[in-house]
């Protein structure tokens, strides 16, 4: 038989389907603006925030489609022949195996059309399926592409395809879903700018305007020192000619950057040559970590001359990192020179327990 060919013309761009896009791009952004600036402020709120965010989005958006999936699966399904053109398994480890078609749907009340789908079939029907066969479709009649194969038709249409005889439909006719298309990635792409923007201006004080209470102070141990303090970091910084690894200047400096803070902990100890870092736990919440007056300062020197003497690195730069993230706390001293990088680790104590030479 002939068939007259044509495809029905669906269209996407909606007003609702534009700000469904902004609103979904404005939540990834702010998500994504929050937890990098909850980090960076050291905000354990914010930083939460930013990860609850997309979930409760998702959810809302979850029940806002509800309706809308509850009236499509009220419409009755279209059912018609369709013609096998192609198929090729694409993909499935299973009893099932994912399969797609390319079918020419032939519609008892409207022009045929081709379209491609991807559906699962069990492997032992897979032989039931072959090029040029006819099988029985249905498909939502708003949404023609959308088709499904009916894997166990009623013998009224197992008759039908026991004696149909279709012509392929052109190339040219087939359906398929609306592309979002430009206006809708411009939406999103806007709404992410926007929530990012959004979270940095409202949070724009703790990232570019120091406290007053938390301004830089000049140390008063040395005139040829810096000592930086934050809410949520502390640094000093030697002059030239002094070094961390001098008797009593790891307490020292230590003890300036905790004092009034004796209940304050640290995530993490960074101690170089003539730098001190200690980034402190925030002090709303119960995140690991250690109290950084309780290191054994006193084994500094003598670990880093042991990494920088028996790892086989040569004229190596070294530093020490302490922290406690899990289970009980870790020094590490890493030195890196010509002929590369090694590390060594160290218990609470200043006991060494891991080496790792130089490749």
């Amino acid at each position: 038989m002939t068939i007259t060919t044509g495809v029905p013309a669906p269209t996407h761009h909606t007003p609702l389907a534009l700000a469904r896009g902004l609103l979904t791009g404005a939540v990834v952004g702010a998500s994504l603006g929050a937890l990098v600036v909850g980090g960076i402020i050291a905000n354990a709120a914010l930083f939460t925030a930013g990860l609850v965010l997309p979930v409760v989005y998702g959810l809302l958006f979850f029940l806002a489609g509800m309706p809308r999936r509850a009236r499509e699966a009220a419409v009755v399904p279209r059912t018609a022949l369709a013609t096998i053109e192609s198929l090729k398994a694409v993909g499935g480890e299973s009893s099932d195996v994912s399969v797609r078609f390319e079918l020419s749907v032939v519609p008892d009340d409207g022009p045929a059309y081709r379209v491609e789908i991807t559906q699962d079939v069990n492997l032992v029907d897979l032989s039931d399926y072959r090029p040029r066969g006819v099988v029985v479709v249905q498909y939502p009649p708003d949404r023609p592409w959308r088709v499904r194969i009916v894997k166990r038709p009623t013998p009224e249409w197992e008759d039908r395809v026991a004696s149909a005889h279709l012509d392929p439909a052109p190339v040219t006719a087939t359906a398929a879903a609306p592309p979002e298309g430009c206006a809708f990635g411009f939406m999103v792409l806007l709404g992410l700018l926007i929530g990012a923007v959004a979270v940095v201006l409202l949070f724009r004080a703790d990232l570019f305007d120091p406290d007053d209470t938390d301004a830089a102070q000049p140390s008063v141990s040395s005139t040829s020192s810096t000592t930086v303090v934050t809410s949520g970091s502390g640094t000093i910084t030697l002059g030239p000619g002094q070094s961390f690894l001098d008797k009593g200047e790891l307490d020292r400096a230590v003890g300036s950057l905790t004092r009034g803070q004796d209940k304050r902990r640290a995530i993490t100890v960074v101690v170089q040559e003539r730098m001190l870092s200690v980034l402190f736990s925030p002090t709303d919440t119960q995140a690991p970590g250690l109290d950084p007056r309780a290191l054994p300062y006193d084994r500094f020197p003598a670990l880093v001359e042991e990494a920088r003497t028996t790892l086989g690195v040569h004229a190596p730069t070294w530093q020490i990192s302490a922290d406690r993230l899990t289970g009980p706390s870790v020094i590490r001293v890493v030195v890196t020179g010509p002929d590369g990088m090694a590390s060594l680790e160290a218990d609470g104590q200043g006991r060494v327990v891991r080496r790792t030479p130089a490749q």
